[in-house]
Parts: structure tokens; C-alpha cells; sequence
């Protein structure tokens, strides 16, 4: 298949913006699929890594197939699963491996119900979208894609193969975002008008060098050995093809535009999910961003990004700011003398009648200050919105036998990505945006809507 080109993006992004005004249809399972008693048929792509959290999640249905472009890794990652769970290893045993997704679903595409995918950002989209053309259901890690032009794209075709998605952003199956939604929609925080997210991300230095350095990997002296255990033509994947170096992988990746989305991809999916899904906020209107040390094959040290989200029926605009690489915003005045925020991570929202401090992943969702909490809760609402048990992958898999919906769907989950990513737009253009997300356009500034889409290399798509 030849590379989408950003002519063919500005072709198709207004026929996906019109779908998205849709309401989200009802899914029809099809013949023969599974009760909710029975195993699904489940390939992991990704097992390494954060891909062991996925063949942890998927442990007790049928382990199909393993994918992963490193087997040294892999083979890691199954050794500890080995260790914690044997039964469940011993179904996964005789799960076929694979180094390559795409002879994987050549070879099993019809013994598969299933994906898991957890790979470096990149590849996030070309591995769901075969799996999604082949009608499986898919639960991608976060962020869901590596562009905004992906998000809405595989929004649009998990929509038209009607199958069960959702996006691993943990927190949001979790007790304290549907909290922090109930109290919005019960008036406890009045008027929302103001949000801030913060968190220490990145700590990891996208290159061999000191941090701050930013001097790419020089190949004059020295070209570094491919191991023998990785496929680096596969790793690629959609990227343009380069020397392999140790300065991009496993983990480095992140700092790499053309891999990662910095961490504000890394991690806002995360620290920004409660707030967003609370308040409904839908697409920015406009974004700006300052930081230090990005270029333009890396993401920054540190940034600061203002999101203008527009009013939402009753509810006022908001203005969303996020700030990482260690910057922590002002204290609020309702944070008690002596107490301090925690510098890893965490939200605040501002509203008229009580300001609100959340955690990492919203397991803690307080009124500040404590006195206050302590007044008002006799008086916070009941609880209204079913919980989730058993975290993220369990509500992905019983939605796949039927059961109701997991929240982190892409109908949610890519808008959301859409958001998030566009903030590495304002990043790399470093000007504030007008964004116009029904034509998936920034109207204000047209070179800025190459980093809304990217080539792709020929064969993966």
C-alpha cells in the first residue's frame, strides 16, 4: 500500500469529522461469539515491557499468539508471567511466536477474537488497524496513536467494524475518575472555569549524551550491532528507515518524535483523563505551549500548555493548563499552610464552589481543604455510575463477550487522544493554535498541520 500523504489526509479527514458527529452505534455481536463463561482466542503484540501487563490482563483467556520484534525480551517478560501464574502459562504455551504482526495475522487472522497491543507509540495505529480491518477486537495502551489524524481514523473504523475497543489508560476504570464525574454532575464543584495538570515526566533523557545535549546518535566511528534476538526492520515499522542504535530502544523511544510523543503523550492520557471525562470537554478551541530543550527530532525537558476548551451547554469555557518535566503550579489558596502538592503528578479543578486536588490516576479525589471535606461529606452525592471490576482489561474482555461497553472505548478514548496530541502540535510549532477539530485543521497557522499527520513507510498500512 503506498504512504498516506498529507494530501490524502485533508481528502478523508472531513468525511471521518462528519462521522464523528454520530452518535455512537450499538454493537451487534456476531454469530458464535463467545459467552462470557468461555475463553476468547487472544493474540499480545508487545510482550515485553508494558506488553507483560497485557499477557497478565489476558491470562485467563486463550493466548493464540505472542508478537513481539525482541524475543530476548519477551522471553523476560513469559518467564516472570511463568513464575506468578503456571496454569496460565501452560495454556499460553503453546501460543505461536511471532516477530512480526503482520505474518502473525497472515498466518492466525481467523483463530484470532483478540489483540493486545502494547508497541512504542508509532506503531500503536498500523497494528490496531490490521487487526481492526480483520474485525478483532482491540485494546490498545496509551497514548491510543501517534498522530490526530490516527486517533480519528481508527475511531472511525472500529465504529464500522462495530467491535469492542479500549484504550489502556488504567485510571479511568478506576473508583476515582467516576467520583470526580459524579460530583460534577451533582454541582458539588459548582463552576468549573480553570484546570491544572502537573507531572515530573520525562525522566528519561532522549539521547546517549548528558541531558540537554540533544546531538543525535553519530554513526561516523561506530555503527552498533544489531542484536541478534531483535528484529530492527519490524521495530521501524511505519518510520523512516535508519541505522539501529541502542540510543532509541527499549525505552528512549518516548523522546523520539518519530517514535514517542513526549511526555505529554507519555502520561496525560493519564493525569488529564478524570478532568476531561468529568467535564466533558471535548475538543480545545486553542493551544499554546512553552518549553526548553525540544527540537526538531526530540521532545522538550519541560513545557507549559494552555488548552481553551469552548462552554459545553450549561458549563462554562475552561482553560486547561499543564505543565511537566518537574514544574509544579502555584500553590492553590485553598491548599492548607504547611501542605504541598506532590511533585510526581496530580490535577486540580477550580470551580465556585469547592476546588478539587486528584491524584496520578485519580485513586484520590479530595476537596481542599481537608476541613472542607470533612464538612461536606455527609452532603456528596451517591454513587451512580457502575463501577469496574477488575481493572481495564477485564471490562475490555467482558464487553468483548457482550458486556456493556468499557468506558476507555475509542469513542471516547480517541477524541481524547486527539486533545492531548494536539498540545505536541503547539509544541513543535511554537505559536498558538486555532484548532477546528470538525475539519481536523489548524486555521490559523497551515504549516502546522504537517505534525497533524506523517508519512508512513510503504508496507505497513
Amino acid at each position: 500500500m503506498p504512504s498516506l500523504s498529507r494530501r490524502s489526509f485533508l481528502k478523508t479527514s472531513s468525511v471521518a469529522a462528519s462521522a464523528l458527529a454520530f452518535p455512537a452505534v450499538l454493537r451487534s455481536q456476531p454469530p458464535g461469539t463467545p459467552s462470557p463463561l468461555n475463553r476468547l482466542n487472544v493474540a499480545v503484540i508487545g510482550v515485553g515491557g508494558r506488553g507483560g501487563a497485557a499477557v497478565e490482563g489476558v491470562r485467563n483467556e486463550n493466548i493464540v499468539a505472542l508478537c513481539d520484534v525482541d524475543s530476548e525480551r519477551a522471553d523476560g517478560a513469559l518467564k516472570k508471567f511463568q513464575e506468578r501464574h503456571a496454569e496460565a502459562a501452560g495454556r499460553a504455551a503453546g501460543a505461536e511466536r511471532f516477530d512480526d504482526f503482520r505474518k502473525m495475522f497472515d498466518k492466525l487472522g481467523n483463530r484470532i477474537d483478540a489483540v493486545t497491543i502494547s508497541t512504542p507509540d508509532h506503531m500503536h495505529f498500523p497494528a490496531a488497524l490490521a487487526a481492526l480491518r480483520l474485525g478483532k477486537h482491540v485494546y490498545v495502551e496509551k497514548p491510543l496513536t501517534h498522530t490526530i489524524w490516527e486517533a480519528r481514523e481508527l475511531a472511525r473504523v472500529a465504529r464500522e467494524k462495530k467491535v469492542v475497543t479500549q484504550m489502556g489508560n488504567q485510571g479511568h476504570a478506576g473508583d476515582g475518575c467516576r467520583l470526580l464525574k459524579e460530583w460534577v454532575d451533582a454541582g458539588v464543584l459548582g463552576d468549573v472555569h480553570e484546570v491544572v495538570s502537573w507531572t515530573d515526566r520525562p525522566f528519561y533523557p532522549p539521547w546517549r549524551a548528558p541531558v540537554g545535549t540533544f546531538a543525535p546518535p553519530d554513526h561516523s566511528k561506530f555503527l552498533p550491532v544489531v542484536p541478534s534476538t531483535l528484529n530492527w526492520d519490524a521495530w521501524l515499522g511505519v518510520a523512516s528507515p535508519r541505522n539501529y542504535d541502542p540510543a532509541y530502544l527499549p525505552f528512549k523511544w518516548r523522546g523520539w518524535w518519530d517514535f514517542g510523543t513526549g511526555a505529554f503523550g507519555d502520561v496525560a492520557c493519564h493525569i488529564m483523563d478524570g478532568a476531561y471525562w468529568a467535564l466533558g470537554l471535548g475538543a480545545p478551541t486553542a493551544v499554546e505551549a512553552i518549553s526548553t530543550g525540544a527540537s526538531d527530532v526530540a521532545s522538550p525537558l519541560a513545557s507549559v500548555v494552555t488548552n481553551y476548551f469552548p462552554a459545553r451547554g450549561k458549563m462554562p469555557p475552561v482553560k486547561y493548563t499543564w505543565s511537566d518535566g518537574g514544574l509544579l503550579p502555584v500553590l492553590p489558596p485553598d491548599l492548607e499552610m504547611g501542605r504541598d502538592l506532590n511533585p510526581e503528578a496530580g490535577t486540580l479543578l477550580f470551580g465556585s464552589k469547592a476546588t478539587v486536588l486528584c491524584s496520578f490516576y485519580y485513586d484520590s479525589v479530595r476537596i481542599i481543604p481537608e476541613v472542607k471535606m470533612r464538612e461536606r461529606a455527609s452532603s456528596l452525592p451517591p454513587r451512580t455510575i457502575p463501577r469496574v471490576k477488575d481493572g481495564p482489561f477485564a471490562e475490555w474482555l467482558l464487553g468483548c463477550k457482550g458486556g456493556p461497553l468499557p468506558g476507555s472505548n475509542f469513542e471516547y478514548s480517541g477524541p481524547f487522544t486527539e486533545s492531548v496530541l494536539l498540545a505536541n502540535v503547539a509544541i513543535r510549532s511554537r505559536r498558538r493554535l486555532e484548532w477546528d477539530s470538525a475539519s481536523l485543521r489548524v486555521t490559523n497557522l497551515p504549516d502546522a498541520n504537517r505534525f497533524v499527520t506523517k508519512e508512513y513507510r510503504p508496507g505497513w498500512l
